[in-house]
């Protein structure tokens, strides 16, 4: 499958006049070559060229080992340094030995760090910069089987976490205390990382929709959002729930059942043909008109994979045509500042009739 990912990626830089695309230890490195490398002081380069012709691995000496034996035999064209040694040395030499001079590298807007482009740039005269985003995100976009399955797993046992925390959630409990209780049970899950550290957030705190944990306790009547997900095999869920600390307030309820009935219509408008922002339109129409527009303050939703975020996007203004194999979020909330908030995150799949919810988890109020 690498292989056959870098066959498309190569046809793509043809089309757009891209000598190189150029990836640094990342998601998209392990896209195209299942090399989990370190993103450090010590710069690591991989260009990929629009001709026949191995890559150009440029990195430190003891991560050629790594690179040769990598889940897919690149023959990679190496140049590497040691400690010690002036990095400018390794690029120079690739830049001459490759004929980089002149030619259009394509990078990683959200990734390339100058240190990287600084050396490239200084080694190879007169080269061009482009965005390799318009190479890349259209391939990503698209999941195959094993990607969706790797998904599968990471939101099953998310949910199997999330169900042993709701049985140990109490009144008094910081939260905290709660992140650290449900980020423990997501490790021992057998999560391979977490794409983020879980968002706790009860009472007012809950109007900020991506605060951070403190120390206030927990007190009944509150509204509690909690934000989490796991990685397994690269791939990430992310999934949100809103619980009760005993009986909400009447308005609070209401909000409630106006978020789960947003988070109903992103869904059902989530099929091949529409657009993100056809998603974001229908669960924000839904706030709207319970006259809570003015607190729904971020996105309905995001794409999902080897990243936390990537797109698609479900907001307005992204235009992409859903297909299928695309995975993203919908996660309409409302927050009402100095009160609290509710949210409710679901994993999408687009399938060719319409599509499938990942999370199964219940969205009826959970209240503890």
């Amino acid at each position: 499958m690498t292989i056959e990912r870098l066959s498309r990626l190569q046809h793509r830089q043809v089309a757009a006049n891209v000598d190189f695309v150029a990836l640094v230890p990342g998601p998209n490195l392990v896209y195209f070559t299942g090399l989990h490398m370190h993103l450090s002081e010590r710069p690591i380069v991989a260009l990929f060229p629009a001709t026949d012709v191995p890559p150009i691995l440029i990195a430190p000496f003891f991560e050629v080992g790594k690179a040769a034996s990598g889940p897919v035999a690149l023959n990679w064209r190496t140049y590497s340094y040691k400690d010690g040694i002036p990095y400018q040395d390794a690029f120079d030499a690739a830049a001459a030995e490759c004929n980089l001079h002149g030619k259009t590298i394509a990078v990683e807007p959200l990734q390339m760090r100058v240190l990287e482009w600084t050396l490239l740039s200084h080694a190879a005269r007169e080269i061009k910069q482009a965005s390799a985003a318009e190479l890349i995100a259209p391939l990503r976009m698209i999941k195959d089987a094993d990607e969706v399955d790797a998904m599968r797993r990471a939101v099953a046992l998310s949910e199997a976490a999330l169900t042993r925390a709701l049985g140990e959630i109490r009144a008094g409990m910081t939260e905290r205390q709660v992140a650290g209780m449900l980020m423990g049970h997501l490790l021992a899950a057998g999560a391979q990382t977490l794409p983020f550290e879980p968002l706790v957030q009860a009472g007012p705190s809950s109007a900020n929709p991506h605060g951070t944990p403190g120390d206030r306790p927990l007190r009944r009547g509150d509204v509690v959002v909690i934000d989490f997900g796991l990685t397994i095999a690269d791939y990430s869920s992310d999934i949100t729930r809103t619980i009760a600390i005993g009986e909400l307030d009447e308005e609070m309820r209401a909000v409630y059942d106006v978020v789960k009935a947003a988070n109903a219509a992103g869904r059902a408008a989530a099929k091949p043909g529409a657009t993100g922002e056809d998603v974001d339109r229908a669960a924000r129409g839904v706030i709207e008109a319970a006259g809570y527009g003015q607190y729904f303050i971020h996105r309905t939703g995001h794409g999902l994979g080897l990243e936390g975020h990537e797109p698609p996007y479900m907001v307005a203004g992204d235009t992409t045509i859903l297909r299928p194999g695309m995975t993203f979020t919908v996660e309409p909330g409302i927050y009402i500042p100095g009160k609290g908030g509710v949210r409710i995150e679901d994993d999408v799949l687009i399938t060719e009739d319409g599509s499938q919810s990942l999370t199964t988890f219940t969205r009826d109020l959970i209240v503890v």
